[in-house]
């Protein structure tokens, strides 16, 4: 064996193995992930889309939030530019992960950087920033956002089948719209530490509560941005320490 055949194999493993850590580093977060995939699916039958259309949104779209929002929408029969903004806003946090993981991913190819691009959520931008900025000169930790990010897409398409199947058994007399607020209410609370995010929650709630006469469902977009200015707003002239 040559030393190019060496430094080839030495290379491979040390892809797999970069692989195998994004895997593994991935799999506690199922825990979370798996469930919401499930309602997700239960929810996208029950809003009226056919099980084709709910499992190409988990496949395509990939992104649990925004789905979720949605088929609220959808079900509300709300305007599409409505539905549009919303799921927009919903996602503008993907721009900031991507500004965050750039500079790491440069000199990957055009096609590396979008299935990247592709597979980055909040699950695997939690687990893959920490290993890029302690390992992202010296390891091709793209493989180990591959290895994160596969195991989250694989999990969300899986579960979303699941609940496909669930919700396509279960009557029509069972009202399955409960599980919308409340899916966003587990989300939400575990960020109210603070009292710019508890500020920006009520906000949103009021304007979320009085705003239903709003053409268009146009509630919901006002209430998101009403909150967040609100947000901002408490955090900008809070006392600094």
């Amino acid at each position: 064996m040559d030393a190019k055949e060496k430094k080839y194999l030495k290379s491979e493993k040390m892809n797999q193995k970069e692989f195998f850590l994004g895997v593994t580093a991935m799999l506690p977060l199922l825990l979370g992930v798996v469930p919401f995939g499930l309602v997700f699916g239960v929810l996208g039958i029950s809003s009226g889309l056919t099980e084709t259309e709910t499992i190409l949104m988990s496949s395509i779209v990939f992104a649990g939030a925004s789905q979720v929002v949605f088929v609220q929408l959808w079900a509300a029969g709300s305007a599409y530019f409505v539905i549009g903004s919303s799921v927009a806003l919903i996602n503008l946090r993907h721009v900031l992960y991507s500004a965050s993981v750039a500079e790491y991913l440069k000199k990957l190819s055009f096609k590396w950087r979008i299935i990247l691009g592709y597979l980055l959520t909040d699950e695997s931008f939690a687990v893959s920033i920490k290993r890029l900025s302690t390992h992202g000169e010296s390891r091709p930790v793209h493989f180990f956002m591959l290895g994160s990010g596969l195991t989250l897409w694989l999990a969300w398409q899986i579960s979303t089948i699941a609940g496909v199947i669930a919700g396509s058994t279960i009557p029509e007399n069972w009202e399955l719209a409960f599980a919308i607020p409340l899916t966003f209410i587990a989300i939400v609370v575990p960020f109210l530490k603070n009292t710019p995010t508890i500020i920006c929650a009520l906000i949103s709630c009021l304007i979320a509560i009085f705003g239903q006469s709003l053409p268009w469902n146009t509630w919901i977009i006002v209430a998101a941005l009403g909150g967040i200015l609100a947000g901002a707003s408490i955090e900008k002239w809070k006392p600094r320490k």
